[in-house]
């Protein structure tokens, strides 16, 4: 809202987190702006994307359900060449991973609420940018309309940062691991995971990341969702939950996603299943994961 109004026009990456999606495609347009999703695969996308009225580029590099990812650098060329602001949601990598600001985004956002805080007991987000730039957005937007965190919220999150080093490298660590296993499994279809073996991008990956975190997808050889439904209930160290990146490892069917008003059938694979690796013992999630997948058939 700081930097665009009626008659503006984004460029977003296709795929974005779910209410980042509609707020480009149900919100804004009540506005008067419009938003056009590419495929981020290729930087020129966004270029033959611009209109004369493009004033924002948008990225999420990577996604939080298939792990696509866009060349940062290239992108920036392009906004830097058309005088556009870049914004970028950097959730999944973090500020450990991935320095988005350091490839020349003019804007990086994060879901405190996952791996910043880690302990699923706060919710928060972070902007972060040139002081220029912050002071605008602090000087009206945020002050109207922006959600201000509540101090005990805010020592909740201090407190998780205090731990974050450390937490995120056990938790790609043990990631490393259980994906390798995983990509052995014969009930298991593909692994997303910027790091897995197979994954698309591997050059971006080396480029722009320096580890991965513990947020994966796993595509298992079930016959119908109620096979998918049995592996996920059968899992006893795995919490059912949305959210990931704290303490607690989760799992996520999509398929639990097909039949809701607000998601409106997603453009994912039914028997695809989302993971977030916790601060467990791996070696025990390996052995949960194993009796579960022995439930398909």
């Amino acid at each position: 809202m700081v930097h665009l109004k009626a008659g503006d026009h984004v460029v977003s990456v296709r795929k974005p987190y779910s209410w980042t999606n509609k707020l480009f495609t149900v919100f804004l347009p009540r506005f008067g702006i419009e938003t056009t999703l590419v495929d981020g695969h290729e930087a020129q996308n966004y270029e033959k994307a611009l209109r004369p009225s493009t004033k924002l580029l948008y990225l999420e590099s990577p996604n939080s359900w298939t792990f696509e990812q866009q060349d940062i650098a290239a992108v920036v060329a392009i906004a830097q060449k058309h005088e556009l602001v870049t914004v970028m949601d950097n959730s999944w990598a973090g500020p450990l991973y991935q320095n988005p600001l350091e490839m020349g985004v003019d804007l990086v956002a994060h879901s405190a609420t996952k791996y910043m805080a880690g302990h699923s007991d706060t919710i928060a987000g972070v902007v972060c940018g040139r002081q220029a730039m912050i002071r605008k957005l602090f000087a009206s937007e945020y002050m109207t309309l922006g959600g201000v965190i509540s101090p005990f919220n805010a020592w909740l999150l201090l407190r998780g940062l205090r731990t974050l080093p450390v937490r995120m490298d056990y938790i790609s660590r043990s990631t490393t691991k259980i994906i390798d296993f995983l990509e052995h499994h014969p009930k298991v279809e593909r692994v997303y995971h910027p790091f897995a073996r197979g994954y698309a991008q591997p050059e971006l990956t080396q480029k722009q990341l320096r580890q991965g975190t513990g947020l994966f997808s796993i595509v298992v050889k079930a016959p119908d969702i109620p096979a998918v439904e049995r592996f996920c209930d059968a899992l006893q160290r795995f919490l059912l939950a949305v959210s990931w990146g704290a303490y607690e490892s989760l799992i996520f069917p999509a398929c639990t996603l097909y039949a809701s008003e607000i998601y409106q059938s997603p453009d994912l694979p039914w028997n695809m299943v989302r993971v977030s690796i916790g601060l467990e013992d791996p070696d025990l999630l390996i052995a949960d994961l194993e009796q579960a997948l022995c439930q398909l058939p």
